[in-house]
């Protein structure tokens, strides 16, 4: 596995998760090392969340959770890229498809 540099940003690196299928960017979270270790372990998407400082397997709650088909790390090896089967009715805590629909100008 690509070592993931965790201590340039505090132990944390930024994630994008993909669909698997339209290639949409859902979302942004972050993750630690825990948080990867669990992704890869489980084969669901897991983050570090920062507002609550606790682990976030997402859709464990809501139901929206996002399979894991393939996960990349940048060149700089301090980011990352999940790629995932989206399941529910979205990424988006609005109940939006993607948490990227706001359209700046």
């Amino acid at each position: 596995m690509e070592t993931i540099d965790f201590k340039k940003r505090g132990g944390l690196v930024p994630v994008i998760a993909q669909d698997s299928q339209t290639r949409a960017v859902l979302m942004l979270a972050y993750a630690d090392d825990a948080a990867l270790q669990q992704t890869i372990e489980t084969g669901i998407a897991t983050y570090y969340s920062t507002s609550r400082n606790e682990l976030w397997v997402k859709g464990a709650t809501s139901g929206n959770t996002q399979i894991i088909r393939e996960i990349y790390a940048d060149c700089d090896s301090d980011a990352l890229i999940y790629v995932v089967e989206q399941n529910g009715i979205g990424a988006c805590h609005t109940g939006s498809a993607t948490c990227f629909f706001n359209k700046i100008s």
